[in-house]
Order: structure tokens, then sequence, then C-alpha cells
């Protein structure tokens, strides 16, 4: 599972998720990629069920990228606790999501592959996706 090594602070505040991608909506490495179109906290395990999936269907081919990295720590207090007695302790970790961000990219398969291992890839995840391939 993808998570931080360190963190500057132990626990977060959940904030707000206003305005499209200040970064990440160029393809850097790859041909084709799966762009945001909405905005949500994309867990660890969503990443990683979209690279299994996305992997499978290349049959192990072609080489990945993961553009995204869940560094916002997410707490929950227990089922069954009463209110108050401070803030719940981690839970799972998550990135942060807005529209136009490259999640996943790939390079090294033909187009109608890496276009059917994104759409699989895109649902495992919570938002409208898009696929984009690099301008000639």
């Amino acid at each position: 599972m993808l998570m931080p090594k360190r963190l500057k602070y132990r626990k977060a505040h959940r904030g707000r998720m206003r305005g499209t991608a200040k970064g990440g909506f160029e393809l850097n490495q790859g041909e084709y990629g799966l762009q945001a179109q909405g905005r949500c906290w994309l867990t660890a395990r969503q990443i990683e069920a979209a690279r299994v999936a996305m992997t499978r269907r290349a049959h192990r081919g072609g080489k990945i990228w993961i553009r995204v990295f869940p560094d916002k720590p997410v707490s929950a207090k227990p089922l069954e606790t009463r209110m108050g007695k401070g803030k719940g302790a981690v839970d799972h970790y998550v990135a942060v999501v807005k529209p136009g961000r490259i999640m996943f990219e790939m390079a090294g398969v033909p187009e109608p592959v890496a276009r059917e291992a994104m759409r699989l890839a895109a649902q495992k995840l919570p938002i409208l996706c898009r696929f984009v391939k690099r301008e000639e």
C-alpha cells in the first residue's frame, strides 16, 4: 500500500477542494494518460486497484507511471465510540485530486490496449475520468 515514510504533522485538517489542478495536468513520461474530470480523495487502495487493473490488461507490457501519491492522513474514530475525547487515530491516507489532474500514464503499448486498460482503471476510481494522448 502507498503511504508516506514520514510526515511533518501526524494528523491533517480536512481542507477544501476548490479550483482546478495547479500542476500535473500535462503528460510527462507516457504517450497516454488518465485525466480526472472531477474532484475527490483517492485512497491508497483505489490507486492500487487501478494500477493492478491496468497492468493486467496490458499483459504486463509497456510502462505505467502513477502520478498521484496519498500523502494526506485521514483520521477515524473507532466504531460505537461516543463523541469527544479528541481527534481519532490515523486510519488511511489519501491523495487530493482536482479536475485536470493526470493520475496515470502509460507507454509502450498500442492505443486500443492503452484505452481499454485506462477504461478498466477508471472503473476502480470514484470520479469521472477521460483518456488523453500526447499531441504530436
